[in-house]
């Protein structure tokens, strides 16, 4: 097993042979949440390769408050939320980014 966790990032990605991971069936992750400076944008950009996307929701007028949802393809749902501070203050400062790619 490894965790992965970019510097600068607020997230982790863990690979390896867990039984939890062994165990999940494709489609059973519910409710996972990405973060987007812009949710209109990301959106657009998920319906032009594809991909079904609810309608964009702002639940409230503050930064955080806007949402939409999909699906990937093994049927696990996604919440985008649009931060966007995220746009002046990514979680990646932009010397690392080269790492990453942009």
């Amino acid at each position: 097993m490894a965790q992965l966790t970019p510097p600068g990032s607020g997230c982790s990605i863990v690979i390896g042979d867990l039984p939890a991971q062994s165990e999940m069936a494709p489609g059973s992750m519910r409710g996972l949440q990405l973060v987007v400076a812009d949710a209109r944008a990301a959106r657009e950009e998920l319906l032009g390769g594809g991909v079904e996307a609810s309608e964009i929701t702002v639940f409230d007028e503050r930064d955080g408050g806007t949402f939409f949802g999909f699906s990937d393809p093994d049927g696990n749902t996604w919440a985008v939320q649009e931060l966007k501070v995220r746009a002046e203050k990514p979680l990646i400062p932009a010397e690392s980014r080269g790492r990453f790619g942009e």
